[in-house]
């Protein structure tokens, strides 16, 4: 390890909210946005990508907090002095380009985008600053099977990544409900649109932080592990218990107990309708309650959802670092929002989508397949038993690839030793070794060394070692390409 140089440059160190990706992890990502892709392609959505930054007026008057415009989004002035925001999500930029190019799109529009996102924000364990979002959306058309449609998108997308029935369930609600819940608490109307947004954003952390922390979030705020205060809603403990029953309970609870104490209004009567047609809609599809299923708990923490509501939930427990069982809770979610668009051109532009998040995605599935054994996914290795030789080895690594097999050659000056424990961390499945002897008899010689890692396990001294050089053979240089097949279809059997 080297020695610490005071008068070196600057520490070496990774921004708090933000990861490094190793090669395994983009690996494990590109497969799965290539079946997130496939599925939201048989659907019919086309692929667009738009800008990482936009104008910070563009994404709308729906960030965390309007005092600063840097507040929840990382933001910048030109040489204009104008704002400009890494987007927050992939919605906003999509509202901005079809205001754009509103007269020559289709309608409805439908796009699919993948990309990452930042959020200017605290971060914590599993909370980035930064992360990857996967986007369907259908802007356009208020029809409400556009809503239905896009719920079973979303669940047809868990089974494409292998996630079974029983293990995942896409909830719904409605804001239209939600909303007539507060009016009947007497928070409708524009003077407590921003308590109304609280009240939402505390209701969405329920998964997260449990009952007593939300029910702290809805009165006079709540302190947490660190000792940050936020700020609470100011219901009254009535108020609060009213929610909480709410979106705690079972819908018929809407329509009983809980709902005998509403005030019957318009949002209610217009939610439980779109709440009712989506579940007819998706049933006559084939989709039971197992996969799209009614809920009330379902929020969606941004404001500008306008109507149905949708969250993706991982259900199946897992192990976390400490031992404990634990679920992943919700990977995705989306919603109407009818209002995005219209902000750009002063008309009405219903719209509706859905998001995944990529990373905890990839960390559920990984957990899923944890027992299931990936080949190795390294190169071949040539090793360098001669420098004088080296355009030889080149030659061999060259084959290999022109014959589709991922090689490289050592290019380091160290020795044998040295260069098998390089092999070993590149994740290679063999390596290719040639020395003065194995040269002159037109031979190679091939080391497995995902065989011979499991050979190494069983053998007890470096006599019996050297006397068995487990899981390597020797074979005639014109063949090392159909050897190397062979060797890779084995370990991937």
């Amino acid at each position: 390890m080297a020695k610490s140089n005071q008068n070196a440059g600057p520490e070496a160190r990774l921004p708090k909210g933000f990861q490094d990706t190793p090669a395994e992890d983009m690996r494990a990502t590109a497969r799965m946005l290539a079946t997130i892709r496939d599925t939201y392609e048989r659907y019919g959505f086309e692929p667009l990508e738009t800008p990482a930054i936009e104008y910070t007026d563009a994404l709308g008057k729906f960030l965390p907090d309007q005092e600063r415009p840097n507040a929840g989004v990382f933001s910048f002035q030109d040489e204009d002095e104008q704002w400009l925001s890494l987007r927050y999500d992939l919605t906003a930029p999509l509202a901005r380009y079809v205001a754009e190019n509103f007269d020559r799109l289709p309608k409805p529009f439908r796009r699919y985008a993948v990309g990452p996102v930042w959020r200017n924000e605290k971060p914590g364990p599993g909370r980035f600053r930064q992360f990857m979002q996967f986007d369907a959306d259908t802007v356009g058309t208020d029809n409400i099977a556009a809503d239905a449609e896009i719920c079973m998108l979303a669940a047809d997308t868990m089974e494409a990544l292998g996630i079974k029935r029983g293990d995942y369930v896409i909830k719904v609600n409605d804001r239209k409900v939600l909303d007539g819940v507060l009016e009947s608490i007497e928070l409708g109307g524009e003077d407590n649109a921003k308590r109304r947004l609280t009240v939402l954003r505390a209701i969405d952390k329920l998964d997260r932080l449990g009952e007593g922390a939300v029910r702290e979030l809805l009165g006079r705020g709540r302190t947490d592990d660190s000792g940050d205060f936020t700020q609470g809603a100011g219901l009254s403990g009535a108020q609060s218990d009213y929610v909480l029953a709410v979106v705690t309970g079972a819908l018929s609870r809407l329509e009983g107990e809980v709902g005998r104490t509403l005030r019957p209004n318009a949002a209610l009567a217009a939610g439980f309708a779109e709440l009712d047609a989506i579940g007819k809609l998706v049933r006559a599809s084939g989709f039971g309650e197992e996969r799209i299923r009614i809920d009330p708990s379902v929020v969606r923490g941004l404001e500008y959802y306008t109507g149905p509501v949708f969250e993706a939930e991982l259900s199946f427990p897992v192990k976390n670092e400490e031992g404990q069982t634990v679920r992943f809770g919700s990977v995705g979610g989306g919603g109407r929002y009818d209002g995005l668009v219209e902000r750009f051109l002063g008309s009405k532009v219903p719209a509706t989508g859905f998001s995944i998040g990529v990373s905890r995605l990839q960390a559920a599935l990984a957990a899923l397949n944890k027992d299931k054994r990936a080949p190795a996914s390294g190169p071949v290795v040539v090793l360098v038993m001669d420098k004088a030789e080296l355009a030889r080895y080149q030659r061999m690594a060259q084959s290999l690839r022109q014959a589709g097999i991922r090689a490289e050659i050592y290019l380091g000056s160290a020795g044998m030793k040295a260069q098998m424990k390089y092999a070993d961390k590149r994740g290679a499945p063999c390596v290719v070794i040639q020395g003065s002897n194995e040269r002159a008899k037109g031979e190679v010689e091939i080391k497995d060394l995902v065989a011979g890692a499991k050979a190494a396990a069983t053998i007890k001294d470096a006599k019996e070692w050297r006397s068995s050089r487990p899981a390597q053979f020797s074979v005639a240089e014109d063949k090392l390409i159909a050897a190397v097949r062979d060797l890779l279809a084995r370990q991937e059997d």
